[in-house]
């Protein structure tokens, strides 16, 4: 379920109201650093630090955004999909807890499976604290962007698994046209249908998963209002948008 969603999985926080164009920050050297506000989903803020921080949390993901592939576009993407799906969260008071022990489990495996820990040796806490430096994030930052990644996760699931049901005639169409096929080039047998019969349902369950998260997504973009205030960052979709978003 984890590496069927990258498209949402990889999503951050956006602010609350905010102000309309640059938010003052000082830095430990006392100047004043300005973060722009870059777009406004439904009310809530999106400034141009969440962007840059969206690329950086790019980095955890084992099955995502390809290292130097990554756009402020795409970034934004993302964050707008994970604040339309937060607002639904909270409109519906769906909460799910995580515990730390889940959280902590699953970065485990990140840290073993993540082909650019490899360079620092994630599995060690000196490997795993270079890592993160070099990528511009905290060891804070990241549990609390695993939190909520987990329980965005678990709504996805409750509100679009639920209620599924893959026929036997699809999972033996797909054996039959994707791993029979498969196999026929390479010129070995194909595994006995029993054997993988849930693996396939597994896949197809997520491509239905999939389609549905996308377009209620588009809906949400559609019905809500979406503006990206520089062009930079990609184009407002829909009510009181001037253009379609480009995706």
């Amino acid at each position: 379920m984890r590496r069927g969603m990258e498209f949402v999985l990889m999503l951050a926080l956006t602010g609350g109201a905010g102000p309309l164009f640059a938010q003052a920050s000082h830095s430990d050297a006392g100047a004043v650093v300005l973060d722009k506000v870059v777009g406004i989903v439904n009310g809530d803020v999106i400034l141009e630090s969440d962007v840059q921080e969206e690329i950086h949390f790019a980095h955890l993901e084992p099955i995502g955004v390809p290292t130097g592939s990554d756009t402020l576009q795409r970034a934004m993407r993302r964050l707008v999909s994970r604040t339309l799906i937060l607002q639904q969260m909270k409109e519906q008071q769906q909460s799910y807890p995580v515990s730390n022990a889940d959280i902590k489990a699953q970065l485990d495996e990140v840290r073993k499976s993540l082909p650019a820990c490899k360079e620092h040796d994630c599995t060690t806490e000196d490997g795993w604290k270079n890592f993160l430096a070099a990528n511009d994030l905290t060891e804070a930052d990241v549990l609390a962007h695993w939190r909520q990644r987990i329980q965005i996760l678990k709504f996805i699931d409750v509100r679009f698994r639920t209620g599924i049901r893959i026929s036997s005639k699809e999972i033996s169409d797909y054996y039959n046209k994707a791993i029979v096929t498969s196999f026929a080039k390479s010129g070995t047998p194909p595994p006995p249908l029993d054997k993988i019969s849930q693996r396939i349902q597994e896949v197809l369950l997520q491509q239905h998963v999939n389609e549905t998260l996308r377009d209620w997504l588009k809906t949400l973009r559609d019905e809500g209002s979406v503006q990206i205030l520089d062009p930079a960052y990609g184009q407002s979709t829909g009510s009181g948008a001037d253009t379609e978003e480009d995706d």
